[in-house]
């Protein structure tokens, strides 16, 4: 259930594990499933046109996979092992994997809930601000995440007036060090983008083809349009009804199992057991939700496995791209490896003396070494860390 990454990605891989049963992959949209990452950055400046698709169409009849897109499922029956589509239809199963993803967030704010506040998460949200763009001066963009800068970046790089309003002090601040917050707060102000750090939005009040979104600091911006980006909610609503167990998503063992063992769930959607973060986290990533499909894919044909794949992320705001590989959950120093000034460096973060997450800007070098040296446990002095002559490489391969 559900045409993402995770989704797709675990169609395929029963088939290359050898899986001969039958394979439905059900998709609430009408899409064929595509890449998602593209939509914020290389398909915005591309003007749009056709999405860059996860596996070609014909290679689902080729491989036996059933597409059935535009079908929203209604509820699930545990206990008759079958789901119920929106239009009647019902399905039954030996094995159901809930790959149901997120939406975007709306905070309860007045006027935010207005069809005329533009969003991107898929690719009608996407067509839908390249049409919308041509008659845009002014954007106002409410949070300062991955996707809220993202989309600042683009629409200054288009030509259009941006503010970006956070409420909290600093940017990215669930995602990334002060060192990196740092930088890309300084960047985007050279990009001519405005900035308010520890603002909220109180209102959004809709006047023809003007907004004005009132702030929490008294003040007012009048803009052409406004786009959310306040963060996700998993989708879990599926779960929830049919009785499993969800927190902050759909709750799973290392194996990726529910508390149904006929039942598992993968990619944004799966709140799992983390070996990086030393308790359960949801991770919204393509990383996370390509690895989780196939060591699915690997257990339902007989090859069970934990799941402890390292997690890394990746961003492309204007002319930095951010590589981030671990997780920097309760970090207690930071090491600065470069110079952000030079618009390339990193930043390893150390837990205790251990090494669990390094955030590269402009440095896809020290980004890969990091991904071996953090999997492979290798100890990284900090010294060693802050000087550039270290070989980075080097230690990840001895």
């Amino acid at each position: 259930v559900g045409g993402g990454h995770a989704g797709a990605e675990l169609a395929h891989s029963l088939r290359k594990e050898g899986f001969e049963g039958r394979v439905v992959l059900a998709s609430d949209e009408p899409h064929v499933p595509y890449q998602k990452p593209p939509l914020s950055k290389d398909y915005l400046k591309g003007g749009g046109g056709e999405p860059l698709l996860l596996k070609a169409e014909a290679l689902y009849a080729k491989m036996g996979i059933e597409l059935k897109l535009g079908a929203r499922i209604a509820e699930i029956d545990r206990s008759g092992r079958s789901v119920r589509f929106e239009d009647g239809e019902s399905l039954v199963y030996d094995h159901l994997v809930l790959a149901t993803g997120a939406r975007n967030r709306r905070p309860p704010v007045p006027g935010l809930d207005d069809p005329a506040v533009m969003e991107l998460r898929g690719l009608d949200h996407c067509r839908m601000i390249l049409s919308r763009a041509p008659d845009l001066e002014h954007v106002a963009v409410v949070g300062a995440g991955f996707i809220g800068l993202e989309m600042a970046a683009f629409l200054r790089g288009a030509g259009k007036a941006v503010d970006v309003v956070e409420m909290a002090g600093r940017v990215m601040a669930r995602a990334v060090s002060e060192p990196v917050s740092d930088y890309f707060l300084a960047l985007h102000r050279r990009m001519g983008t405005d900035i308010h750090l520890n603002t909220g939005v109180t209102g959004v009040r809709h006047e023809g083809a003007r907004a004005m979104v009132d702030l929490s600091d008294g003040g007012a911006l009048e803009a052409g349009a406004v786009l959310i980006a306040a963060g996700v909610v998993p989708n879990v609503e599926l779960a929830r009804e049919a009785g499993l167990e969800v927190g902050d998503g759909i709750v799973v063992d290392e194996m990726l199992l529910t508390s149904d063992p006929a039942i598992s769930a993968i990619g944004d959607c799966a709140f799992f057991p983390s070996p990086y973060a030393g308790t359960s986290v949801r991770l919204e990533s393509v990383q996370n939700a390509n690895d989780q499909a196939r060591a699915v894919a690997k257990r339902l044909t007989g090859n069970p496995a934990p799941y402890t794949n390292l997690p890394w992320f990746w961003s492309n705001q204007g002319p930095a791209r951010l590589q981030i590989a671990g997780l920097s959950t309760g970090y207690d120093e930071t090491v600065l490896r470069g110079l952000p000034a030079d618009d390339k460096f990193s930043v390893f973060l150390y837990r205790q003396g251990r090494l669990i997450a390094v955030e590269s800007v402009n440095a896809s070098g020290d980004h890969m070494a990091a991904r071996r040296l953090i999997e492979k446990g290798v100890a990284v002095p900090p010294e060693a860390a802050a000087d550039p002559s270290t070989d980075l490489k080097a230690m990840a391969m001895a």
